[in-house]
């Protein structure tokens, strides 16, 4: 073998080791990061990995543009949309739930009530998604209890939209205040549909009042709902502006959602501050 070919082949084997070892940092930080149980600073990440700062910027920019790391917040890194997409395969209420996010949050700032994301569950309302109350008073967690529709805001959408089989036989009553008649469901959710939300007083839980607006999707039918819900003392003199505050958040969030565009989701959309 000649010089030349020899100072050929060692370069080839350097680069090749180069090739490898970056593959094999990009490989750790990205590992490092999809596992971590909070989003992951670049300060974080660097520190942890061992890397220099400019390998870290390098590393984080490729992969982000390539849709496997995403920003949460400046600074922050968490999965991208690729695990989301693969994901979203198998659990289509888990994408949804986490393209909705922003919008619940910026709903939640904007109310400081208890945010909700639902969707329809054979006969039952399926919460995927909440934010808080920042009230010390606020709603329960409904998650895991299975409760009448037709008397909760949340389901209501649902059912006025046909998301949802409207119940059969007698109607449940939790409290005096449910809707206790198939007349006056339908009135209630012909009312919904027109004013394009659903309200509830006392309906579920006596204290507790709730509204929801409906979201819709690619195919123009009704997805899920988001809502509102907190005390009645607190809520009864609001309804009607909280209404129109989440019809405004969940059309911005329908809207984006039929042309698919996640990128503005994840950024929070249009604002919206007033009802």
């Amino acid at each position: 073998m000649t010089s030349s070919s020899l100072a050929e082949s060692g370069a080839e084997t350097t680069s090749t080791q180069g090739g490898t070892q970056a593959v094999d940092r990009a490989a750790a930080l990205l590992t490092y990061v999809v596992e971590a149980d909070h989003p992951v600073t670049f300060a974080e990440a660097t520190e942890a990995l061992g890397l220099a700062r400019s390998t870290t910027s390098r590393l984080l920019a490729a992969l982000e543009n390539n849709r496997l790391l995403e920003r949460s917040a400046p600074g922050e890194y968490v999965g991208g949309p690729l695990f989301v997409l693969y994901a979203a395969r198998h659990d289509r209420n888990a994408e949804l739930a986490r393209l909705a996010q922003p919008t619940l949050e910026r709903i939640g700032e904007l109310t400081g009530e208890d945010v909700h994301l639902a969707v329809a569950n054979g006969n039952q309302v399926a919460h995927i998604a909440n934010v808080d109350s920042t009230f010390l008073l606020g709603a329960r967690d409904w998650s895991d209890i299975e409760i009448p529709p037709h008397s909760s805001a949340l389901g209501k959408v649902l059912l006025a939209w046909d998301a949802m089989p409207r119940p059969v036989g007698r109607l449940e009553t939790p409290t005096s205040h449910t809707l206790s008649t198939r007349n006056d469901l339908d009135v209630d959710l012909a009312q919904v549909r027109n004013r394009g939300y659903a309200v509830t007083h006392d309906e579920l839980e006596v204290g507790l009042a709730g509204v929801a607006a409906p979201v819709f999707g690619p195919d123009k039918d009704v997805v899920a709902a988001v809502g509102v819900s907190g005390p009645t003392a607190r809520l009864e003199h609001r309804l009607v502006e909280l209404g129109r505050l989440l019809k405004n958040h969940t059309e911005d969030l329908s809207e984006l959602l039929r042309r698919g565009r996640h990128a503005d989701l994840q950024a929070g959309g249009p604002e919206r501050d007033t009802a």
